[in-house]
């Protein structure tokens, strides 16, 4: 599984593409768990996490077909460059979108609890804000709810922000 030989350069287009679909696995697994959540508690996800989501499993299986082709030597180049291009603006609005409200967060003031208690606070703050079912969770709201979400949401958007 070698695949073709084209140097360096060969080498370092497979260990990109090898952290590209760790990062984007972190973020799916992440982005998925808030969804979980906030279906759990009967609410309709935000289009951010929704559009993050697509937009990063659409990312995974790019990588991993680019990689198996790259593998095969059948890889065309000039249309990878493009779709590159075509992949790296999506990532951008991603980054943009979740890093608006996140960028002006300060998660260290949003309080000092632990794991259990934040998924608590997470709980009441859905509660709270929404107390019809189907009601659509607001982004910006939503990420100020525990210091662990403002985290997590956080490593989303520095992660996106690594795949430029």
């Amino acid at each position: 599984m070698a695949g073709p030989n084209h140097g360096a350069l060969g080498s370092t287009f497979k260990l990109v593409r090898i952290l590209q679909a760790l990062s984007l696995l972190g973020i799916i697994g992440m982005a998925a768990n808030f969804i979980s959540q906030i279906i759990q508690h009967n609410n309709a996800p935000s289009e951010v996490l929704v559009g993050t989501l697509s937009v990063t499993c659409v990312a995974v299986l790019y990588c991993a077909i680019t990689y198996i082709l790259y593998i095969d030597d059948i890889l065309p180049f000039l249309i990878n460059i493009g779709m590159d291009g075509m992949l790296l603006i999506a990532l951008v609005v991603v980054a943009v979108v979740v890093g608006k409200p996140l960028s002006y967060l300060d998660c260290q003031v949003i309080g000092s609890s632990s794991v259990s208690e934040s998924t608590y606070q997470l709980g009441l703050e859905l509660k709270k804000s929404f107390s019809k079912e189907g009601a659509k969770v607001q982004y910006g709201n939503w990420i100020g709810a525990s210091k662990v979400t403002c985290y997590e949401m956080k490593a989303i958007w520095g992660l996106s922000i690594a795949l430029w």
